[in-house]
């Protein structure tokens, strides 16, 4: 910190974060070092103000047909910046000019789950997370693409074959089916 002249006795402190609780300390200093600090002060909580540090890590995607997931790295307490905190989420279809709203007043959150029967499976949405508390709205997140949640596949395997191996066992072999946007990613087979 800065030194003050001797003959001062009170200074500003600047570059202090919003809705924090600090102690102060003073200590006197001349040519030969410096002294024993002060007792702390008593403990005093700089007011509040808009939230500026937006979520990172946006992103999402699974959960069921009509779903859109939304997820993201939850603002630690300290850049909250007061009390009413909580979580904007705006989204629209990619390509789209109208955005959706949807508030989540919790701290602790990280998730938002949109459900609607007009979503297609696999819609690419453009998502962008931001913050409030009880002074206003913060900053928003920079956009990030996130996919509504998959169907069940439409399509069966093509191919199905089977080879007689012995006695006790058949092998069954079969095309695979490819990753389009009405089957999703297929996370495995069941052979009846």
């Amino acid at each position: 910190p800065e030194v003050i002249n001797g003959r001062t006795r009170k200074a500003t402190v600047v570059d202090l974060s919003p809705w924090v609780e600090y102690e102060f300390r003073v200590v006197a200093s001349n040519s030969v070092g410096i002294g024993e600090p002060s007792r702390p002060s008593a403990l005093l909580k700089t007011k509040a103000a808009v939230p500026v540090v937006a979520p990172t890590n946006i992103s999402g995607g699974g959960g069921t047909r009509s779903e859109l997931v939304i997820t993201w790295e939850p603002v630690p307490e300290e850049l909250q910046n007061g009390e009413g905190f909580g979580y904007i989420i705006v989204f629209r279809p990619l390509g789209s000019t109208s955005w959706t709203k949807a508030v989540v007043a919790s701290v602790e959150a990280s998730k938002y789950v949109y459900r609607n029967e007009s979503i297609t499976p696999l819609s690419p949405f453009e998502v962008k997370v931001g913050v409030y508390n009880n002074e206003g709205e913060g900053t928003l997140s920079s956009i990030s693409v996130v996919y509504s949640g998959e169907d069940e596949p439409q399509i069966a395997p093509a191919g199905t074959s089977a080879l007689s191996v012995s006695a006790a066992e058949v092998e069954v072999s079969w095309q695979p089916i490819a990753w389009n946007r009405h089957t999703g990613r297929v996370l495995g087979y069941e052979v009846r």
